[in-house]
């Protein structure tokens, strides 16, 4: 068998992986496509560990603990994609944000008042009488 049958194959998966990964908003949708790429990259062990015909078997061993290290992989992620799915009622991913930006964040110090340990100053930043929060400075044309 050729070894460019497997490598193309390999390189299509992996196309069609990384294009998941990069255009899907769905956080399990996108660990499916992670799991896709982990697979193209197997193929591509076992493929060029027959073609070298190496006698330890190296590609298939190193195989077997990439589909270890998937299973795992892929057991904590759908654990956090549920687990955020619970907490926020979605699992997409353009509408998960960080908690420092939600409007429960704590009080920025203020930047007059405090420097940073190097003696630099602190971003400028505007505080919102109403709500007591600081607000990053927005830039203006």
């Amino acid at each position: 068998m050729h070894l460019a049958y497997p490598a193309v194959l390999a390189a299509l998966l992996f196309c069609i992986g990384l294009y998941g990964v990069l255009a899907r908003r769905n956080a399990i949708l996108v660990l499916m496509s992670v799991e896709l790429m982990l697979n193209a990259v197997n193929l591509n062990l076992v493929a060029f560990d027959v073609w070298l015909r190496d006698t330890l078997h190296s590609g298939q061993a190193l195989t077997l603990f990439t589909i270890a290290i998937a299973a795992a992989e892929i057991g904590i992620g759908l654990a956090i994609v549920l687990a955020v799915y619970r907490n926020r009622g979605t699992s997409d991913i353009d509408r998960l944000r960080d908690t420092a930006e939600t409007e429960d964040a704590e009080k920025l110090p203020d930047s007059a008042d405090s420097a940073d340990a190097d003696g630099t100053e602190p971003t400028p930043g505007r505080t919102d009488e109403k709500t007591g929060k600081t607000k990053k400075a927005e830039a203006t044309t």
